[in-house]
């Protein structure tokens, strides 16, 4: 899979309190980045977000100002109750560096991207 790529799978875990898969954050974290750094069609994660998440990065459009690709780095990650995450995401962009916060809940099996921001 090339770096960066959302996996073909949804994010799907085990049971309630099973421990996510850092590797397939990482590859949500860099796919929104690429979202927001305009390197990326916003379509390509709609089945990763919410119906508000979506419209919310149709409408954020470029965030991030990036003269070359963004690579998602260092990875923080908090389950703040069953059901939610919230995770960090040291985004470098050549010489600058940004974060990405994400939000993610269970919807069934799968986890969406409820919310994000950057800075």
């Amino acid at each position: 899979m090339p770096c960066g790529a959302t996996s073909p799978h949804p994010l799907v875990w085990g049971p309630p309190g099973a421990i996510p898969d850092e590797r397939r954050l990482r590859h949500l974290g860099q796919a929104l980045a690429e979202v927001l750094a305009g390197r990326r069609p916003p379509e390509t994660m709609a089945d990763r977000l919410t119906d508000q998440a979506y419209r919310d990065l149709v409408r954020a459009g470029r965030m991030l100002n990036a003269a070359h690709p963004p690579l998602a780095k260092s990875l923080h990650v908090n389950e703040p109750r069953d059901g939610a995450i919230e995770m960090c995401v040291l985004v470098q962009c050549g010489e600058r560096n940004h974060v990405l916060a994400i939000r993610l809940e269970r919807h069934g099996v799968q986890w969406l991207c409820t919310d994000f921001e950057t800075a």
